[in-house]
C-alpha cells in the first residue's frame, strides 16, 4: 500500500507482523579511491562543497569508517574508482532486503556508471545467492537508500520526492524490498535525499528535522508513529549531517564527527533517553561531496 495523504499515513495501522530483523547483519563501504567532486552531482545536491578535496585524506577517514563500523558488524569494502568519484555513497546504488540486492536507477550519468559494477553484485548473488531485483529497468528514478527510508521491522517505507526519486521510482522500490506501507511525500526545496532529513533508528526511535519536507504534515504524521522516541533536530544541526545517522545495533547510533559536535546538548540527552549511545568518526573530507556517514553504509539483511 503507497499512501500520499498524510492523514492517511497516520490513520493506517503498522502492517502485520515483523518482515526482517531491525538491524543490519552486515555493512558495505566502497572505497574513496581517486576521490573528487562530481560536477553533475553537484546541480542537484547543496551540501556538496567548491573546490578541491585531498584523496588521500578521504581514504584515511574511510579508513577508520570501516575500522570503527567493524567493532559492531562484518564491514566489507569494494575497491573504489577514479571514473564513478561518487561511488563513496554506495547506498543510493545498491541496497539489500532478505534474499534481494536491489540496484537502483540513478539520475545521473556518472552514478549510473556505479551501477554497472559487477563485482558488487556478483558479492551478493554469487556468493550471498541472492535474487537480483535491477531497477534499472524501470522508467523512474529511484536513489535506494538515499530516497528511501525504511523502518525494517514494520515494513514501513518513508520516500521523499525531489529530483533523485520520481512517484514511478517510488513504487517499483516499494515492491522491490517487499514493504508493507509506503508513505510518500515531497522534500523541501533544495533537498535531495530522504535520508538527510530523517532516519529510523532500529526500528523504535526517529531523527528528523521537520524544514526538510514540503509538508508538515507529512513530518508531523511520521513523528506520530514513533512519539514519544522522536529526535527532533533544528536545521542547523540538520546541515550538519546530523540526520545522516545509522543504527547498526539496538543500543548505538552512527554519525559524523562534524554531526555530533553540532549536536546541542538537549539534542544529545534525547539520544540518551531513546536507548542510543552516540559514535563518531571524522568524516570531513568525504562531507565535501555532499553526503555523510549513513550516505557511506550500504546494510546487509
Amino acid at each position: 500500500m503507497l499512501l500520499t495523504d498524510a492523514a492517511a499515513f497516520r490513520a493506517a495501522p503498522d502492517p502485520a507482523g515483523t518482515h526482517s530483523a531491525a538491524c543490519a547483519s552486515g555493512a558495505f563501504l566502497v572505497a574513496p579511491e581517486g576521490f573528487s567532486l562530481a560536477a553533475q552531482s553537484a546541480l542537484d545536491n547543496r551540501y556538496m562543497a567548491s573546490g578541491t578535496v585531498a584523496p588521500e585524506r578521504a581514504l584515511a577517514q574511510h579508513r577508520g569508517l570501516q575500522r570503527a563500523l567493524a567493532d559492531e558488524v562484518p564491514t566489507v569494502c569494494f575497491p573504489g574508482d577514479p571514473a564513478t568519484p561518487d561511488a563513496v555513497f554506495p547506498n543510493n546504488v545498491f541496497a539489500t532486503a532478505p534474499g534481494r540486492v536491489i540496484v537502483g536507477h540513478m539520475r545521473h550519468p556518472v552514478r549510473q556508471r556505479e551501477a554497472e559494477r559487477a563485482d558488487i553484485r556478483d558479492f551478493f548473488t554469487r556468493v550471498l545467492g541472492r535474487t537480483l531485483i535491477d531497477l534499472r529497468t524501470q522508467a523512474g528514478i529511484c536513489e535506494l537508500t538515499g530516497s528511501l527510508v525504511i523502518d525494517r521491522a514494520r515494513g514501513i517505507g518513508y520516500c521523499g520526492l525531489s529530483e533523485r526519486c520520481d512517484p514511478v521510482g517510488a513504487a517499483a522500490m516499494h515492491a522491490a524490498f517487499g514493504l508493507g506501507v509506503s508513505f510518500v511525500f515531497a522534500l523541501a526545496a533544495g533537498e535531495y535525499h530522504t535520508n538527510v532529513v530523517m532516519s529510523v533508528l532500529a526500528s523504535r526511535a526517529l531523527v528528523i528535522c521537520p524544514e526538510g519536507f514540503a509538508d508538515p504534515a507529512a513530518a508531523d504524521a511520521i513523528a506520530a508513529r514513533y512519539a514519544p522516541h522522536v529526535i527532533t533536530l533544528d536545521r542547523a544541526e540538520q546541515q550538519a549531517f546530523a540526520g545522516n545517522c545509522i543504527a547498526l545495533g539496538p543500543q548505538t547510533v552512527w554519525m559524523s564527527e562534524a554531526a555530533a559536535d553540532r549536536l546541542r546538548p538537549s539534542t544529545r540527552w534525547r539520544f540518551e533517553d531513546c536507548g542510543f549511545r552516540i559514535r563518531s568518526v571524522a568524516l570531513d573530507e568525504i562531507e565535501k561531496a555532499g553526503g555523510s556517514l549513513r550516505c557511506c553504509v550500504g546494510e546487509i539483511f
